[in-house]
């Protein structure tokens, strides 16, 4: 029997279970385990299930084979747990220097008619971008044209600033980074003005969670039972990435954080099951 699922904007598709089997795989099944959890997805289907309930059911049958997955949410809930400034923004220059681009944080570019102050500027094979992070804690929200407009207004600005010797600082491209999809026009007006436009899923092969995936670049706001206050104490100091929090000596956790030994250690096994256990280390 074919099962009906809605969607989080209320719209109705029938089940696909190879959707099932691509998220089991993301958290870290190999392909038989995540046919078999699909399998058993399917035996708990009820016509109109929600997204939402699919992936707790996922995530609930993981958790029985690899414990680690109950440390984590889900990666496109953890983006949205982020804060805009300064984590989200944060979190953008550290995978896009992650991905080989030359990273210049909070710079202001001058314009023929006013100054700009862009989250990063980044450079790689060649072209130079400015970059613009958008951050949605709704991440079923879509970024719409007027982030795309701006974007090339800004362009124009300093394109033409450059162009009459007012600034040294040559920027090729408009690059914005979002945690969500595009709406259609963003899309059509993006691609017919060149600006790159990197989102949950787009472009394709290159999206946020593509990135993500592909180089384990996995926020800390994917991990449970790590405070804000903690989070923000650990973004202070560029960190916001798990592995980035792997990588320190457990004393370094203690004076930036705050916490005591035994709360340190425990954060960092949590850290070393789930990078160990799932989908973080090669």
């Amino acid at each position: 029997m074919a099962f009906s699922v809605t969607k989080a904007d209320g719209s109705k598709q029938l089940f696909e279970k190879e959707k099932v089997v691509q998220t089991a795989i993301r958290l870290g099944a190999n392909p038989e385990l995540a046919l078999e959890l699909a399998q058993q997805v399917e035996g708990k289907l009820y016509e109109g299930i929600t997204t939402r309930r699919i992936l707790q059911i996922i995530f609930a049958l993981m958790g029985k084979r690899k414990p680690a997955v109950r440390h984590l949410f889900d990666l496109r809930r953890g983006l949205s747990l982020m804060a805009p400034k300064p984590e989200f923004e944060i979190f953008v220059r550290v995978l896009l220097s992650q991905i080989g681009f030359e990273v210049r944080p909070n710079t202001i570019m001058r314009g023929l008619c006013g100054e700009h102050e862009a989250d990063a500027v980044v450079s790689k094979d060649g072209l130079t971008y400015f970059v613009e992070a958008k951050h949605h804690a709704n991440y079923h929200a879509l970024t719409g044209l007027d982030e795309s407009r701006i974007a090339r207004a800004i362009m124009e600005d300093v394109a033409e600033s450059y162009e009459h010797g007012v600034t040294t600082l040559k920027i090729d491209r408009a690059m914005i980074i979002t945690n969500t999809r595009y709406s259609e026009h963003a899309i059509q007006y993006g691609c017919c003005r060149g600006i790159l436009q990197i989102g949950w899923v787009s472009p394709d092969g290159f999206g946020l969670r593509d990135i993500v995936e592909k180089y384990k670049l996995y926020p800390l706001s994917c991990l449970r039972g790590i405070s804000l206050e903690v989070r923000m104490r650990l973004v202070d100091v560029g960190i916001v990435l798990i592995k980035q929090l792997r990588e320190q000596d457990i004393g370094y956790v203690e004076r930036k954080t705050g916490l005591s030994h035994e709360a340190a250690l425990a954060l960092m096994e949590k850290v070393k099951q789930t990078t160990e256990t799932l989908w973080l280390l090669e």
